[in-house]
């Protein structure tokens, strides 16, 4: 009797510092699901700070601890076109915890054969936040006023017009090379980590123009310290600031691209943590605050559904493997990279 005694009592002692496997009161996986979110989620933006993609997020972070009960952590993780932050992602535990920004980039890196993953692939795209077309934009100072005018120059002035972009592949640097078969002049490229950065290196003198989204420069738009030469859709755009701008189409050059922005999680979430995310997510992007904050940035919310996202990305990744093969950018960028 004393020897089952002491036996008891020791096994008591083991469990109460977690040495016996079994006799903790570990969180099952459905325990888990049910508390859900019960800490702050991470959201990388897999771009620098004051970017667009930034910008979105950052103002989601209200509304976040309004309708999941957490905030958002904001973490920027900027460089390779945005994979650097998708990679993050995908090495990520599957627990609802970390959710990236994800743009049209990502469907473009994965058809790059040097990207580590497929991230149209890899990544579980949850729902659509808005949608804006990319821009062309120069110095206020500069001589041309179009980017037929700019075309025009470039092609007399043979290598001196550069324009920057956010990574080598990203949307932007393929709207660049998309414009110089287009107008049939070389366009230097010149890559930086993020919009901010190229807006930077405009205003420094360092490249000519740049391709970005309005909301990277609407308030240098406003302030009269850049202008916009094109913008990449069929359709001006509505925000007063940038209605007079015209499209490319306008200027007889046809080079169209949107660029829009969602939320992506990691692949192999538990169906109750994703159900919880997206009914989150759903209230966030509808939130009439949040939608007043993004028009103030000139932004108009464009919300799709987990299904409708889903369409769409299967839909746009079909149409830019097209573009890549037809223009050979692939090809371009590995030279490049040499």
């Amino acid at each position: 009797m004393k020897i089952r005694r002491s036996i008891a009592l020791s096994l008591m002692l083991l469990c109460s510092i977690g040495l016996v496997v079994g006799c903790g009161t570990k969180e099952t996986p459905a325990t888990a699901a049910e508390k859900y979110p019960d800490k702050p989620i991470t959201l990388i933006v897999p771009f620098a700070a004051g970017g667009s993609a930034d910008l979105v997020a950052r103002s989601m972070e209200k509304p976040a601890e309004k309708y999941l009960g957490k905030t958002f952590i904001i973490k920027n993780i900027p460089g390779g076109a945005g994979t650097i932050g998708w990679s993050e992602l995908i090495v990520s535990e599957d627990d609802g915890y970390t959710l990236s920004i994800v743009t049209t980039g990502a469907l473009l890196q994965s058809l790059y054969k040097e990207r580590q993953y497929h991230y149209s692939s890899a990544l579980d795209p949850l729902v659509q936040v808005m949608s804006e077309p990319v821009i062309a934009v120069t110095q206020s100072e500069q001589p041309w006023n179009s980017m037929k005018e700019l075309i025009g120059y470039a092609g007399q002035n043979h290598g001196k017009i550069k324009f920057g972009h956010p990574g080598l592949g990203s949307g932007s640097h393929v709207v660049g090379e998309m414009l110089s078969v287009a107008g049939g002049v070389e366009f230097p490229q010149v890559p930086f980590k993020g919009d901010s950065e190229a807006l930077a290196a405009l205003l420094g003198g360092h490249v000519q123009f740049i391709l970005t989204a309005p909301t990277s420069v609407r308030e240098h738009v406003k302030a009269g310290t850049v202008k916009v030469l094109g913008v990449a859709t069929d359709k001006r755009i509505s925000d007063p600031v940038f209605n007079s701008a015209p499209t490319f189409q306008e200027q007889d050059i046809n080079v169209m691209y949107s660029y829009w922005l969602g939320i992506a999680a990691h692949k192999g979430l538990d169906k109750e943590v994703k159900a919880k995310l997206l009914d989150g997510l759903e209230k966030i992007v509808n939130d009439p605050d949040f939608v007043r904050n993004m028009k103030a940035m000139g932004v108009e919310v464009e919300y799709l559904n987990h299904e409708d996202f889903f369409q769409k990305w299967l839909k746009e990744t079909r149409r830019l493997t097209k573009v890549v093969k037809e223009s050979g950018i692939a090809e371009k960028i590995a030279e490049q990279k040499k």
